[in-house]
Formats: C-alpha cells, sequence, structure tokens
C-alpha cells in the first residue's frame, strides 16, 4: 500500500500546477505542525522534534520559492511572515513550546486559506473549475517516499 501512495502523491506532484504545489507545501507545513503540537501534548518528544523539523523544511522551500523578479516588495513582506514563522517552530521545537506552534499553526492556516480565495480566482477568472480541496491529513496514509529531499508524507 506504501508503495501505491508513494507513487500516487509522486505523480500528483509532477502534475500540479504551480498553484496546486505552493497549496501542497501549506498543507505539508500545517500537517507537520499539527504533529508536532500533538507530540508536545503528549509529550512524546521525538514525535515532535520530527513534525516541527519537518514542517521547517516545508518553510523554508516556501521562502526559497519566492520570486523578487516578480514583485520584489511582495516576496521582501512573504520572507519576513515565513521568517516569522520559522522562528516560531524552532521556538516551539527547541522549547517544546505549544503556543509558540500554535502561532506558527494560525499563520500557516491563514495563508492556506488566502492561497485558496487566490487559486479561486484565479480559476474564475481563467474559466476552469474552483480549487480542489485536498485530502485531509488524517485521510493520507503513512508511508517512506520522498520527493528531493523534502518528504511530503506524515
Amino acid at each position: 500500500m506504501g508503495t501505491a501512495s508513494n507513487e500516487y502523491l509522486r505523480n500528483a506532484i509532477l502534475t500540479a500546477s504551480p498553484e496546486q504545489l505552493l497549496l501542497m507545501l501549506y498543507d505539508g507545513a500545517i500537517r507537520f505542525t499539527r504533529q508536532g503540537i500533538q507530540g508536545i501534548e503528549g509529550e512524546d518528544w521525538e514525535k515532535a522534534f520530527t513534525g516541527f523539523s519537518r514542517a521547517q523544511k516545508v518553510v523554508l522551500e516556501l521562502l526559497n520559492s519566492l520570486n523578487y523578479d516578480v514583485d520584489h516588495a511582495l516576496c521582501t513582506r512573504m520572507a519576513g511572515l515565513y521568517n516569522y514563522i520559522y522562528r516560531h517552530l524552532v521556538q516551539a521545537c527547541a522549547e517544546r513550546s505549544a503556543s509558540a506552534a500554535e502561532e506558527a499553526f494560525r499563520f500557516l492556516e491563514y495563508q492556506r486559506e488566502t492561497w485558496v480565495l487566490l487559486i479561486d480566482k484565479l480559476r474564475q477568472d481563467r474559466g476552469g473549475p474552483s480549487a480542489p480541496e485536498p485530502v485531509p491529513a488524517d485521510v493520507r496514509t503513512r508511508g517512506e517516499g520522498t520527493y528531493g529531499a523534502l518528504c511530503l508524507e506524515g
């Protein structure tokens, strides 16, 4: 089963639009942050560390995906936001702080919601269907697949 889900995820990534890829990154960061929070709440420090570390990697990927040539001012603001989220994830991991993690989580969810609205607007302008809702994190199967250095599965 793990191999089939890994192949499905790989195909989803390879065929996704840039807008969908960014949505997948937000979903991953949210899912991994949630796992880190669950680790803190259950005093499972390995789970917390793993979740926050994976969320940090996704946020770094978001930061590295900014294209300053398109809109330098917007990218500068987004970089500030991503750095803020990243710092809170590091703090959550280092201090075992659920409040720092929840702050990062709130910002990630807000960014995801904003991104879904933007995708819907773009698709309406282009005459296409609205943005699909991704499969909820708790429905996805856990696998061992990775895409590059970033594992998108929980």
